[in-house]
């Protein structure tokens, strides 16, 4: 028999490399800063082995951000990770390319008279953090008293709860309905009043992908204005849908072009291609954006205005945007966006045609499908079995219930972005068909899977 230390307790595990290395006597603690250096070779070797449990990109269907790259594009965050994008004065170039993003988004989102200002941010939910406080100060600026409110559907991203909370203004939530997912325009008008700060409207929601109907939004905010004397701004979470609808969906009305949005935020990270750490936030007019919350920063020389929440971060995801921009340029983007929209209508289409589901979105507004089993009791198990299932074949599909209106509905999601080709695709309807006809042959009670949500930003 072998003999084996027993392990008490968490702090005796030891790391050890992968291949037979001696590189001391020392043991490699976990959990604690080791006493002395390693070999950088045996670090990283350490550092691989423990990533070994991971799952692989290309098979995570859950995210919607970027998983893969051209190897132009690899290089070119290796080169710019050390370059503080803060450090302007020693940085300018950097700083210039962060600007002709920012040009080219505006340009892209339709704002044409040349008064827009906007900067990048660590990612959309930093981006949405500095559009509702800049609604939240324009509306004390301007008079605004009492407990502030800010509406949106129950659909949002888990950012907007967080920001209400962090800065204590009050959630008003409109609910989903049976047969509708996004945001109702008269509903929402009936939540506005004087202490309303803003209303959020999103352009592709992570629960199935929809565009909220932001030109009616802004319609029935615009009969408010006129009928009840109350001005209320209009936001759009484009942290998604921003770099994809304009290649397009180019006929639905969303962006600057509606004069009641105000300001809108995106995600470089996703479909606009780059890895995770990017994104922005524009406004229509610097007055939108209160000078009170724009700082004064000199202490790395010169005079520099600063707004985002964090200060020092890499300019790597704005160096690899503007790569991004010029690689693809419009029709790229725009053959991207087809294929990822030509795959979820082929998902949509065979998960449908296999029986006991039903599909909440087929990728009509983003490349995003969402499907439930149409009886749950009928078939014997849950989407939750379903999702363990899959992670059989390494496939990673989130099973979660939707918002409040919709709680009731458990949804298995599908995020067909760039990289899931049709192949894939035909791979994965093929272990969705398999663990469906497996599950529902099960001659025994299923155990209890709880739900896990991954709504990744």
């Amino acid at each position: 028999m072998s003999l084996q230390r027993v392990i008490t307790d968490e702090q005796d595990l030891q790391l050890a490399p992968v291949f037979a290395q001696r590189i001391s006597e020392d043991v490699i603690p976990k959990g604690r800063v080791p006493e002395n250096p390693m070999p950088a070779g045996v670090a990283a070797g350490i550092v691989q082995s423990r990533l070994l449990l991971d799952g692989r990109a290309a098979l995570n269907l859950a995210t919607f951000c970027t998983t893969s790259a051209e190897p132009e594009l690899e290089r070119i965050y290796a080169d710019t990770a050390a370059i503080n994008l803060m450090n302007r004065e020693e940085y300018p170039a950097s700083s210039e390319i962060e600007q002709e993003c920012i040009n080219m988004l505006a340009d892209l989102w339709h704002e044409d008279d040349g008064n827009f200002i906007g900067c990048s941010t660590s990612g959309s939910s930093e981006a949405a953090m500095l559009a509702g406080l800049a609604m939240l100060r324009r509306w004390r600026e301007r008079g605004g008293t009492g407990r502030p409110n800010l509406v949106f559907g129950t659909h949002v991203h888990v950012c907007w709860p967080k920001f209400c909370n962090f800065w204590e203004v009050e959630a008003r939530m409109v609910p989903l309905a049976e047969g509708r997912t996004i945001l109702d325009p008269a509903l929402t008008a009936e939540a506005v009043d004087e202490n309303t700060i803003g209303v959020v409207a999103v352009l592709g929601s992570t629960q199935d992908g929809r565009y909220d109907p932001v030109a009616d939004i802004a319609a029935a905010l615009d009969r408010v204005a006129s009928d009840r004397g109350v001005d209320v701004p209009l936001h759009v979470d484009a942290a998604s849908g921003g770099f994809f609808a304009p290649f397009l969906d180019m006929d639905f009305a969303w962006d600057f072009a509606l004069p009641r949005v105000v300001s809108i935020n995106a995600s470089g990270h996703k479909f606009g291609l780059v890895y995770p750490g990017s994104g922005w936030c524009l406004w229509r007019d610097p007055e939108y954006l209160p000078q009170s919350l724009v700082f004064d920063c000199n202490v790395l020389g010169g005079h520099h205005p600063t707004f985002t929440l964090n200060f020092s971060r890499p300019a790597s995801g704005v160096i690899a945007q503007y790569y991004q921009f010029l690689r693809n340029g419009l029709a790229g983007y725009q053959l991207i966006a087809q294929r990822c929209q030509e795959v979820a209508r082929y998902v949509a289409k065979v998960v449908e045609a296999m029986g006991p589901f039903d599909i909440i979105s087929d990728g009509e507004d983003l490349p995003v499908v969402a499907l439930r089993l149409r009886d749950p009791e009928d078939v014997g198990f849950t989407v939750y079995h379903l999702s363990e299932a899959l992670k059989g074949d390494g496939w990673h599909v989130p099973a979660y219930s939707l918002p409040p209106g919709l709680e009731h509905v458990d949804v298995i999601r599908v995020v067909c972005r760039q990289g899931f080709t049709l192949d894939l695709a035909a791979k994965f309807l093929e272990s969705l068909a398999k663990h469906t006809e497996r599950l529902a042959g099960h001659p025994y009670p299923l155990p209890e899977v709880s739900a896990v949500l991954t709504f990744t930003d």
